[in-house]
């Protein structure tokens, strides 16, 4: 089941006042931007964060699992409670880089 828009709409609105908030669609799925970050993946209606030592202690009891097949285990963010989310994203926003531009390439 892929993520619905309604759903992305919710996540995105839950970190509201965290940085510059966007989204964008993936395979069919979605990651969600703070600041030109991605910081959220979004599949099948979860949200998923990537295991970083910054947040293993608040994560400490959240559940894990995989958004995609062959994907590294992550832990599942409780979106549902937004001042918890606001927290680990914000965190989250600090210790991830922004994007190196990819190349384009030159078709003779």
């Amino acid at each position: 089941m892929a993520t619905t828009i309604e759903y992305i709409v919710f996540v995105c609105e839950q970190i509201k006042g965290v940085g510059t908030i966007g989204f964008k669609k993936m395979f069919g799925e979605y990651m969600v931007y703070v600041n030109d970050k991605p910081v959220l993946s979004v599949c099948d209606n979860t949200v998923f964060v990537k295991m970083l030592p910054e947040i293993k202690e608040k994560m400490k009891r959240a559940d894990v699992g995989y958004p995609y097949d062959g994907a590294k285990e992550h832990y599942i963010l409780d979106i549902d409670d937004a001042d918890f989310s606001k927290d680990v994203v914000a965190i989250l926003e600090r210790v991830t880089p922004v994007p190196k531009p990819k190349k384009k390439s030159i078709k003779n």
